[in-house]
């Protein structure tokens, strides 16, 4: 993966946090964020299970699709919490330090 793959990340995390404030009619993105925190992390949890199930059964294009799905999903629960995705990458990074 190029560093512009990863890159996209934060693209990605921008465009979510742009979209809270659409109206639902407008995107998903949006229609999540009115739906709420509980609704948000009842779709990272579906999302979660789905990757593992994909890895259960072996098919390698389920799983890539699956974990873009939990991916995005995540960005979008920590949007709604406030919480950048630098501040998970900091917490990565200090755990490789140790």
């Amino acid at each position: 993966m190029s560093s512009t793959g990863l890159e996209f990340l934060g693209t990605l995390e921008d465009i979510i946090r742009s979209r809270c404030q659409a109206a639902p009619e407008a995107s998903y993105t949006a229609q999540l964020f009115a739906a709420g925190p509980r609704r948000i992390a009842q779709k990272v949890g579906e999302e979660a299970v789905e990757v593992a199930l994909a890895s259960q059964a072996g098919d390698r294009d389920e799983i890539v699709n699956e974990a873009a799905d939990l991916i995005y999903h995540l960005l979008v629960l920590l949007a709604n919490q406030q919480i950048r995705l630098a501040t998970v990458v900091d917490i990565l990074e200090a755990r490789h330090k140790s």
